[in-house]
C-alpha cells in the first residue's frame, strides 16, 4: 500500500486516489501519513534534482546489501 502511494505521488501528474487515501488512513494516523508523504515527496525531489545535474551513486553501499529478486507483478 505504501508503494502504491509512492507510485501515485511520483507519477506525472501525481494522482493519489481517494480510495488509496482512505486505505492509508486505515493504517496510519493523519500525522503519520503526513510524515510518510513528506518523506516520499523529498526522495522524489532529490531523484529528479539529481537527474538534472547527472548526479550518480557514489557506491557507498556497493556489495553491502542483498538485492531482492524482481517479482512478477501479475497475481
Amino acid at each position: 500500500m505504501v508503494l502504491r502511494l509512492a507510485d501515485a505521488m511520483t507519477a506525472t501528474p501525481a494522482a493519489v486516489s481517494e480510495q488509496l487515501f482512505k486505505e492509508l488512513l486505515g493504517h496510519f494516523s493523519e500525522r503519520q501519513l503526513t510524515e510518510l508523504a513528506s518523506a516520499l515527496a523529498w526522495e522524489n525531489y532529490r531523484a529528479r534534482f539529481n537527474r538534472v545535474f547527472l548526479v550518480e551513486s557514489e557506491q557507498f553501499s556497493a556489495g553491502a546489501y542483498c538485492p531482492l529478486p524482481i517479482l512478477d507483478s501479475e497475481p
